[in-house]
């Protein structure tokens, strides 16, 4: 009986994951890429970030500014590796999720993030209605691998360890589009896999939603964007998200935790001056 206590109280206590104290950067990963204090003083002539980045993430505008889509940020690290004057940086900032698309569209003038109206974006009528739904009891979900490299399938299969336990917060993957309120997708969708994602999304019945996990699922990544059945409800950049990042994205479109990723981002950046 000793024993048993102890084990449960292991678990229960020092390795389950607790999503109220969770930071959204995270020392040990590269994070997405921001201007260094370097960029202060402008981007100058150099074109490296923009040319040699594998999905085009970055655009120079200026020589004092730039647009970053985060949404197509596979936070591979490359474009601080060629830097060649160090003027971006790993930020570690791994909480890449958004409620709409544009939310990922982000622009830096003279290294410093510039919020011209700090736009207010509004829960779409589906999302209002899938939360009323979930927000109490959780949600089921199918996954569907939509063309993609199964990393993101790996990290969806952690989510449910005694660490991350996706299933304390009445989230959890079901067989069928049947049983599911949500249809959550990886990969670019490849051709052959657009109507399998459109006969899994129409089989689940009304209020539903549909979760972009993973950068190829929210841009295609590498590789040219399929048709998809309807504009997501909720993205998740990386290549592959973590499991917490997954579940914080998920807790987000439940309306269990607040956050804004424009926000965040500037609060972290304003921190560290």
């Amino acid at each position: 009986m000793s024993f048993l206590f102890e084990l449960k109280n292991f678990f229960s206590k020092k390795n389950v994951l607790n999503f109220e104290k969770t930071s959204y950067v995270h020392p040990n990963q590269r994070g997405i890429p921001v201007p260094s204090k370097v960029m202060e003083n402008g981007c100058g002539r150099c074109k490296d970030c923009e040319t040699n980045c594998p999905t085009k993430v970055i655009h120079r505008k200026s020589g004092d500014q730039l647009e970053m889509d985060y949404g197509k940020c596979l936070q591979c690290g490359l474009c601080v590796e060629i830097c060649p004057d160090g003027k971006l940086r790993n930020s570690g900032f791994i909480y890449t999720f958004v409620l709409h698309r544009e939310e990922f569209y982000t622009t830096y003038k003279n290294g410093k993030l510039d919020l011209p109206n700090q736009t207010k974006f509004t829960l779409t009528e589906n999302q209002k209605r899938f939360r009323a739904l979930t927000q109490n009891r959780g949600f089921l979900y199918r996954e569907v691998a939509a063309g993609g490299n199964n990393t993101v399938e790996s990290e969806l299969n952690a989510s449910y360890n005694s660490v991350f336990d996706s299933e304390r917060e009445g989230i959890r993957c079901v067989a069928s589009p049947k049983h599911a309120d949500a249809i959550v997708f990886s990969g670019p969708v490849s051709e052959n896999m657009v109507a399998p994602l459109q006969t899994a999304w129409d089989v689940i019945s009304e209020p539903k939603a549909l979760v972009a996990c993973g950068t190829e699922a929210v841009s295609g990544g590498l590789f040219p964007q399929g048709k998809l059945p309807k504009e997501p409800d909720l993205y998740i950049s990386g290549d592959p998200p973590r499991p917490d990042v997954i579940l914080q994205a998920f807790r987000l479109l439940l309306g269990r935790f607040s956050f804004n990723f424009q926000e965040a981002l500037h609060k972290f950046l304003e921190s560290e001056k």
